[in-house]
Formats: structure tokens, C-alpha cells, sequence
């Protein structure tokens, strides 16, 4: 009979100690001012950063405003070109850094409304659907400046671009070139 307590227990702590809550992925995030966004997300909004928003673009044969500058004189690049990249990269670094307060804004009435219970079926469609605007205006803002930037560079310069960056030597259309064993 002890033997069979003893079973029951052991099984029922198995049990227990299995059903005990794991921590959340997101239990750090309580503290957030805005629980949607982090730290380095607020920041990177605030300084225009890419932050992915122009992968479709940079990993197919289009170069940023940012990076070209960067590699400006390996590049060969004129100062004309420089003065024209120059311009693209501030006109898109202002309007993504007034988007980007526009989605920290919005995130933050989003948070808020979460926060307050105030939050209804319509407002969370609304809010939703605004945010979600911003971010694709966003990301447009991003894309376009590669499409301008690559519009002022030699095929030759797109070439060198992507070498330089590590992407190999792709053509403009991003396709890597070599070896066709095909």
C-alpha cells in the first residue's frame, strides 16, 4: 500500500511539474512604454534606419542612397552623382522619419487603447488599418529611393556595388554570374 502512495504521488508531481506555466517570449516586453515596439524599433524609426523595409530592392540589383554614399569613391562616383544621391537620401530620410513618428504615434494610441480597456471591435480595425499604412508608405519611401539611386548609376557601378556590399558578382537584376554549368 505505501508502495502505491508512493507511485500516486510520484505521478501527480510528474504531472504538476509539468503543467507549471512557462515564462512568455514577451514578459520582458511588460515594461515598454509601447508594448508593440522595442527599444531599438523606436530608434530606428526615429533615424530613418531601413531596417529591412528595402531588401526586395538592395538584394535585387538596386543600391541604397545610404550605402552608395558610403562607397561613394570606390565607386567612381562624380560629385555631381554624389550631390544627386545626397538629395534622394535626405528627401527619403525626412519623409521616413516623419512616417516613422506617425507609426510610433500610432502604435502608442494602439497600446494605449489596449492599456485602457477602451478598445473596440471598430477602433482596433481602424488603428490596425492605419498602422498598417504607414508601414507600407514606409517601406514605398525606402524603395523609391533605390529605384532613384540606381536610375544615377553605371551598369559597371551597380556591378562594383554589389561586390562591394558581398553580394557577389550579380548583374543589375540582382542574378548571380559565374560558373552556368547548366
Amino acid at each position: 500500500m505505501l508502495v502505491r502512495i508512493a507511485v500516486i504521488l510520484a505521478g501527480s508531481l510528474a504531472v504538476a511539474s509539468g503543467s507549471q506555466a512557462q515564462p512568455s517570449p514577451y514578459a520582458d516586453r511588460t515594461p515598454l512604454t509601447i508594448k508593440a515596439l522595442t527599444p531599438e524599433q523606436i530608434a530606428g524609426y526615429r533615424a530613418a534606419e531601413g531596417m529591412g523595409q528595402a531588401l526586395a530592392a538592395e538584394l535585387n540589383g538596386y543600391p541604397g542612397p545610404r550605402h552608395v554614399l558610403e562607397l561613394a569613391d570606390s565607386l567612381g562616383l562624380p560629385s555631381d552623382r554624389r550631390a544627386a544621391i545626397q538629395a534622394i537620401r535626405d528627401r527619403m530620410s525626412a519623409e521616413a522619419v516623419r512616417l516613422g513618428e506617425a507609426v510610433i504615434a500610432a502604435e502608442a494610441g494602439l497600446d494605449s487603447a489596449f492599456a485602457g480597456r477602451r478598445i473596440t471591435e471598430t477602433m482596433l480595425e481602424e488603428r490596425v488599418a492605419h498602422i498598417t499604412t504607414l508601414l507600407g508608405r514606409l517601406r514605398t519611401v525606402h524603395l523609391e529611393a533605390h529605384l532613384a539611386v540606381t536610375a544615377l548609376l553605371s551598369h559597371e557601378q551597380i556591378r562594383a556595388y554589389q561586390r562591394l556590399r558581398g553580394y557577389g558578382d550579380r548583374d543589375h537584376t540582382g542574378h548571380q554570374h559565374g560558373d552556368d554549368t547548366r
